[in-house]
C-alpha cells in the first residue's frame, strides 16, 4: 500500500463549535501547556480522565485564569464531544434543582473529560492568536495610528472557524508540537521539550481522533486518525513497534505529514461541489445572486453543511430531514426573511443586516459574527456574538450569552415563539426549558473577562449590551401551517414580560367592548373597517414592514393577475399582523 492512498484530514467540527473567535490567554500558549502536559501526567486523579475539580486547580492556581474562564473552556468542550440528547436532558435537570454556588459547583465536580483530548482542545485556541510570522508580510501588525481595541476587533473579524485551508494550514504547522504534548513526561528534555528518539503510545494517539479523520482510498469511509493507524500496512509505514506499542515521534509526523490533505466535506468542497437547496417560496429575481449548497448527501455525522450566501430581500422557509444535524451557515444575507425550523447541530451568522433569522432548536452553538441590525430567535446550547451592532437576541440557553469583543447595542430577550413539533425536536437534541441563562451574558474583552457591573465600558465602547425592557415586549408567531402538539412558549415566559402581554390583551378586549357598545350601522362599520386598514397600510410602509408580509404570499400568486394579487394580498393584510410585533400571522406554505 502507497502513502498516497491514505488521506487524513482536520475534522471540521473542533475548530468551527470548540475555537473560541477571540484572541486566547497567554497562558493557553505551549510553553504553559507543556507544562500542564507534564502536570496532570504525574499527579493522581487528572489521567486519562480529568474532572472539573483538578481543571479549576491547574486553570486557576496554576495558570492564573478566572473561574468563569475556565469553566467556559471546559464548558464548551464538553459541548464540543458527544452526548446524547438523554444525557443532556438529566444533566439540565440536575442543574435547574441548584438553589445555590455550593449546589451547582457539586454538580459541575462530577463532569471529567479525556485529559489528552481536552490538553489538544486547549492548545487549537491558537488558531486565533496574531500571527507574528503574518505580521512581517503585513497581514496584522498594526500601523502606528491604529487603537489596540482596532486591532483586536480587525482579527476577530477574520473569521478562521468556517476556513478549511486555516484549519489545514494550522495543523501542518503545528503538529510537531501536537505530538509533543501527548509525549510522556520521561521522554522530554529539561525545558520540556519532546526529544527526536521519544514515542508516542498507541493510546495517546487515541486523542488526535479529536482533531484528525481519513479514508484509505480501496474504503472510503470516512475514519478517525486511530481507526487508520491501526492497520497493520499503514503501521509499518508510520513505524509502529509491537514490543513497546507506540510510534516514533518523528516517523509518525512524516507519515501524517505526507498523507494530509483538504477535507473533502468542508466548506471549500461544498461550495464546488454542493448541491443546491430547493425552497418552496423563492422570487427569481431576488435569488439571481443567493448561493444555498449543501453537502448533506454524502458528508458524515459532524460535517454536514448547509451555506446560505447573498439571500437578498427574500423569505425562505424550510422543514426537513436535509437541515437535521447540520452545521448552517447564513452569509451576507441582507432585508431576508429566514426560517430554519428542524434540529440544528449549529448555525453561523456572518456578514449579514437587516434581517430577521428563526431557528430549530441548536444542538451546540450560534455564532453571530460581523452582522448587524438583526434579529435571532432560537435555543441553542450557546449563543456567540462577536463585532456585531444594533442585533436583537431572543434566546432560551442552558450556558450564558458569550458576547465577545467589538459588540455595539446588542440587545437580548427571553425566547418568545413555539411552532407545532418545537418541543419534539427540542428533546431530539437534549435542550431543555431550564435552566435559561440568556439574562446573565458573559463578557470576554480583549484582556479577558470584564464583570457585568462594568458594563458601562466593554471594550472602551459604550454600553454593549441591554435586556430588552418589558414595555418593549412582543411574542412572535411562526407563519407556517405544520405538525406537531406545540402549542405555547416552551416553558412560558418570564413574569415581567407576561405581564405585559397580559395588559395588551385587556387593552384589546377593552378596544373590542368599546367597538361592540358604539353600535355602528352596515355603512358605519365598512368605512370604520376601511379606516383602519387605510392606517394599517400606512404603518406598515412606514415601518418598512410591507415587504415581510408581502413575500409570505405563495408563489403560486405570481400567476394570476394583478387585481387577484391585490385582492390576495389585501385580504391576508386583514388578518395578519407584523411577526416581529408577533401578533397572529397568516398562513403560508412550508418549504420542503
Amino acid at each position: 500500500m502507497e502513502i498516497d492512498t491514505v488521506r487524513i484530514w482536520p475534522r471540521m467540527e473542533p475548530f468551527l463549535l470548540g475555537v473560541l473567535q477571540v484572541v486566547p490567554p497567554a497562558k493557553l500558549g505551549l510553553h504553559y501547556l507543556r507544562k500542564m502536559s507534564i502536570y496532570v501526567r504525574t499527579r493522581d486523579g487528572c489521567f486519562p480522565i480529568l474532572g472539573w475539580p483538578m481543571w479549576k486547580h491547574i486553570a486557576c492556581g496554576k495558570l492564573q485564569l478566572p473561574e468563569e474562564l475556565a469553566w467556559l473552556y471546559f464548558e464548551t468542550f464538553d459541548l464540543l464531544i458527544g452526548h446524547t440528547p438523554e444525557e443532556r436532558l438529566e444533566w439540565a435537570e440536575c442543574l435547574s434543582q441548584c438553589s445555590s454556588k455550593s449546589e451547582l459547583d457539586q454538580q459541575r465536580n462530577k463532569l471529567s473529560v479525556d485529559t489528552l483530548q481536552f490538553l489538544l482542545f486547549l492548545y487549537i485556541q491558537q488558531l486565533n492568536r496574531l500571527s507574528l510570522r503574518a505580521s512581517l508580510i503585513g497581514e496584522e501588525w498594526p500601523s502606528l495610528r491604529t487603537r489596540p481595541s482596532d486591532r483586536e476587533t480587525k482579527s476577530s473579524s477574520q473569521n478562521k472557524n468556517w476556513d478549511d485551508k486555516a484549519h489545514l494550514s494550522f495543523v501542518q504547522s503545528h503538529l510537531a508540537e501536537i505530538l509533543e504534548l501527548l509525549v510522556e513526561p520521561g521522554q522530554l528534555s529539561e525545558s520540556g521539550q519532546a526529544l527526536r528518539e521519544c514515542q508516542i503510545s498507541l493510546e495517546a494517539v487515541q486523542s488526535l481522533g479529536l482533531l484528525l479523520e481519513g479514508s484509505v482510498c480501496h474504503d472510503r469511509a470516512v475514519q478517525p486518525v486511530q481507526s487508520i493507524l491501526s492497520r497493520g500496512p499503514i503501521q509499518t509505514q508510520a513505524g509502529y513497534s509491537t514490543v513497546s506499542r507506540s510510534f516514533p515521534l518523528h516517523k509518525l509526523l512524516s507519515f501524517l505529514q505526507q498523507s494530509f490533505t483538504l477535507n473533502p466535506f468542508g466548506i471549500t468542497a461544498c461550495l464546488r461541489s454542493g448541491k443546491k437547496l430547493a425552497w418552496a417560496q423563492q422570487v427569481e429575481g431576488a435569488m439571481k445572486r443567493a448561493k444555498i449548497a449543501r453537502n448533506t448527501h454524502m458528508a458524515p455525522r459532524g460535517s454536514k453543511i448547509v451555506l446560505m450566501s447573498q439571500v437578498l430581500k427574500q423569505t425562505l422557509a424550510k422543514t426537513s430531514d436535509k437541515l437535521t444535524g447540520s452545521n448552517i451557515k447564513i452569509h451576507r444575507c441582507s432585508d431576508a426573511f429566514i426560517y430554519l425550523l428542524s434540529p440544528l447541530r449549529s448555525v453561523s451568522m456572518d456578514k449579514c443586516r437587516d434581517s430577521t433569522v428563526v431557528l430549530g432548536p441548536v444542538e451546540t452553538s450560534v455564532h453571530i459574527h460581523s452582522c448587524q441590525n438583526m434579529r435571532l430567535v432560537c435555543a441553542a446550547g450557546r449563543i456567540v456574538i462577536g463585532v456585531s451592532s444594533s442585533c436583537t437576541i431572543h434566546a432560551l440557553t442552558p450556558t450564558r450569552p458569550l458576547l465577545l469583543p467589538g459588540n455595539t447595542d446588542i440587545t437580548l430577550g427571553p425566547f418568545h415563539t413555539f411552532y407545532p413539533s418545537l418541543e419534539d425536536h427540542m428533546a431530539s437534541v437534549g435542550l431543555a426549558v431550564v435552566p435559561s441563562a440568556w439574562d446573565r451574558p458573559l463578557l470576554l474583552g480583549t484582556d479577558g473577562l470584564i464583570s457585568p457591573s462594568l458594563n458601562t465600558s466593554c471594550n472602551s465602547e459604550p454600553s454593549c449590551y441591554r435586556l430588552l425592557p418589558a414595555g418593549e415586549f412582543h411574542t412572535l408567531v411562526v407563519p407556517f401551517q405544520m405538525d406537531g402538539d406545540t402549542c405555547e412558549v416552551p416553558g412560558g415566559l418570564p413574569p415581567r414580560y407576561q405581564a405585559v402581554l397580559d395588559e395588551k390583551q385587556k387593552r384589546i378586549q377593552i378596544w373590542q367592548k368599546t367597538v361592540m357598545e358604539a353600535r355602528l350601522n352596515k355603512e358605519q362599520k365598512r368605512q370604520f373597517k376601511e379606516l383602519v386598514e387605510i392606517k394599517f397600510h400606512e404603518w406598515l410602509l412606514e415601518m418598512g414592514h410591507r415587504q415581510e408580509l408581502d413575500s409570505l404570499i405563495p408563489p403560486q400568486l405570481s400567476s394570476l393577475n394583478e387585481s387577484d394579487v391585490l385582492a390576495k394580498s389585501t385580504a391576508r393584510v386583514n388578518t395578519v399582523k407584523h411577526t416581529r410585533t408577533g401578533q397572529a400571522v397568516g398562513e403560508s406554505p412550508m418549504g420542503c
